[in-house]
């Protein structure tokens, strides 16, 4: 029994290592037509050097994006033509952030961080999930959480996912 409690224990914490391992997002899951806050967590650095830029890419679908300026960093966005035109309102959007960085800080490697801003979710995304490309700098070396799953894979596949946003029916 007690071995078995062990085993099970060990795989835990090997599960959830890997899941601190990747930049996340807190919340995980949001209503197609809801407003949406991301909270990106920076769990390391890279290879023991501290962060010192975050930049995410901000998908299509999610518009009107507010980032929260971070103590310490540096905020800039770029921003460019969506797709298609959404409503905001009863105005119609045809530009807005597009992606997001913070900058100019140190995060040390033994310490996390989170990243904020909000935006507005389409009530047309379909279910299923959304991707925020992040790339973290350090003071040497660069992650690059940009990879996509493919047909078949999950998430869980990859070795540097970028972060997952279900979209999930509007209740």
């Amino acid at each position: 029994m007690r071995n078995s409690m062990l085993a099970a224990s060990a795989i835990l914490l090997l599960s959830a290592s890997s899941a601190f391992a990747h930049i996340t997002l807190e919340k995980g899951e949001a209503s197609a037509g809801s407003t949406y806050k991301a909270i990106l967590r920076v769990p390391h650095g890279c290879d023991g050097a501290a962060t010192v830029k975050v930049t995410v890419r901000v998908p299509e679908g999610l518009f009107s994006v507010k980032p929260m300026p971070h103590a310490g960093w540096q905020l800039s966005t770029v921003k460019g033509k969506y797709a298609k035109p959404y409503d905001n309102h009863g105005t119609p959007v045809a530009e807005g952030v597009t992606e997001i960085t913070w900058s100019g800080g140190n995060l040390p490697d033994e310490f996390y961080d989170e990243f904020v801003f909000r935006g507005s979710l389409a009530p047309d995304l379909p279910a299923g999930p959304v991707y925020f490309p992040v790339v973290q700098e350090c003071e040497t070396g660069v992650e690059r959480w940009i990879e996509l799953p493919a047909a078949g894979q999950t998430s869980d596949d990859l070795e540097m996912p970028a972060p997952a946003l279900t979209i999930v029916p509007k209740k």
